[in-house]
């Protein structure tokens, strides 16, 4: 069996947000309006309060996080993996590059929003920490169900 090489994960640049875009309309947003354009995107790449990251393999964006930040809390606010690259820990090393900054910068907890429908999300944050804490009927577009979970990191800061 072929050793699978791992992903670069590097800082997002203007340049990806059409492609994180793409894979967000094609990956999270099917079936809804197209929110995430890559004029929003680009927005969050270039936000002090956004971290934006991609996991590339041999220069294709194959998956990506944005990530927003306010005070001690965190709010993922995008998270896939392109199809064709799935099971192969592309998700698990944008999650640890994530939580690896969260902890370092003193983040108390990081929530995350998913359809209820998206059994293998809702499998995956559970699986590195994540707890549901609410759900929210007709939350995407009035269309669809949403979970909103919450992983704790730290005791927030006095």
């Amino acid at each position: 069996m072929a050793q699978i090489a791992a992903p670069q994960i590097d800082l997002a640049v203007a340049a990806d947000a059409e492609a994180i875009a793409l894979l967000s309309r094609d990956e999270i947003e099917n079936g809804l309006r197209w929110a995430w354009t890559p004029a929003r995107v680009r927005r969050c790449i270039a936000d002090v309060c956004s971290n934006v990251i991609v996991a590339r393999d041999s220069g294709r964006i194959v998956g990506f996080a944005l990530m927003s930040y306010a005070d001690e809390h965190a709010h993922l606010l995008l998270f896939a993996v392109a199809p064709d690259r799935r099971r192969r820990g592309i998700a698990t090393a944008l999650w640890n590059w994530l939580e690896t900054t969260l902890r370092t910068a003193g983040i108390a907890d990081a929530q995350v929003e998913l359809r209820a429908s998206n059994a293998a999300a809702r499998a995956f944050y559970e699986r590195v920490g994540f707890e549901q804490v609410a759900a929210t009927p007709h939350y995407y577009q009035g269309a669809e169900t949403a979970l909103h979970m919450v992983k704790e990191l730290a005791a927030p800061a006095p």
